[in-house]
C-alpha cells in the first residue's frame, strides 16, 4: 500500500467545511442514525427497508469502524457546527486502491434536505479522495428516480456511465440503477 494511503489511515481524517464537521461515526451517533434510517423518505431512494431497531444502528456504527480499521472505506458523520447535531452520514463505501477507485454514498435527515449541505459535504469528500487518497475515479450508484441525488452529482461533474434496468427490487417493484463517475481532473 502506498505511503499516502498509509498516512490517510494512520488516524481518522476529520474534514471541516463552512457549516459542517465531518468526523468519525461515534457510538453516541447511533440514535441519530436510527432516527434518520427509520424514516421512509430517507430510504425511498436507497432501496432498503427502514431501520427497525436501535441495535441495528449500533451494529452499523461498529461496521463503520471496522471498514476504516481494515482500510476498506471511510464513513463520516456529518455534524452541523452550530448545533453539534448529526444530520447525516457519508463517505467511501468501498475503496479499490489497486485501481485508485472508490464508491461514494450517503444519506441525510429530511430536516436538512434542500439546504445545500449535501453539496458541501460531498464536495469536501471528493476533494479528500482526489487530493489525499490520490483516487483516479469516484463512483456513485443511484436509483434512477432519485432526481435530487442525480442533480447533485451533475453539479459536481459526475457523468452517467451505466443504466441498469430493474436492478433493485424494493417496495414491491423493480427500479433502475444508474452508475455515475467522476474522474480526477488532475490525472
Amino acid at each position: 500500500m502506498d505511503k499516502y494511503i498509509e498516512l490517510a489511515f494512520s488516524h481518522f481524517p476529520e474534514i471541516e467545511t463552512e457549516r459542517l464537521q465531518l468526523r468519525t461515526v461515534q457510538d453516541s451517533d447511533a440514535i441519530a442514525i436510527w432516527n434518520m434510517r427509520k424514516n421512509d423518505r430517507v430510504n425511498e431512494f436507497i432501496g432498503r427497508e427502514p431501520m427497525a431497531t436501535l441495535e441495528s444502528a449500533q451494529e452499523l456504527v461498529k461496521k463503520c469502524h471496522l471498514l476504516f480499521n481494515n482500510k476498506q472505506g471511510i464513513a463520516w458523520a456529518g455534524v452541523r457546527k452550530t448545533t453539534n447535531e448529526v444530520i447525516g452520514t457519508c463517505g467511501f463505501n468501498s475503496i479499490d486502491f489497486s485501481n485508485r477507485h472508490a464508491e461514494i454514498g450517503g444519506e441525510m435527515s429530511t430536516d436538512y434536505w434542500g439546504k445545500q449541505l449535501a453539496h458541501e459535504a460531498v464536495s469536501a469528500i471528493i476533494n479528500f479522495g482526489f487530493n489525499q487518497l490520490k483516487l483516479h475515479t469516484i463512483e456513485a450508484k443511484v436509483m434512477a428516480n432519485n432526481r435530487s441525488a442525480l442533480y447533485l452529482l451533475n453539479l459536481l461533474g459526475f457523468k452517467k456511465e451505466a443504466h441498469f434496468k430493474d436492478r433493485i427490487y424494493f417496495g414491491g417493484m423493480y427500479h433502475d440503477l444508474l452508475v455515475c463517475t467522476l474522474i480526477n481532473p488532475q490525472d
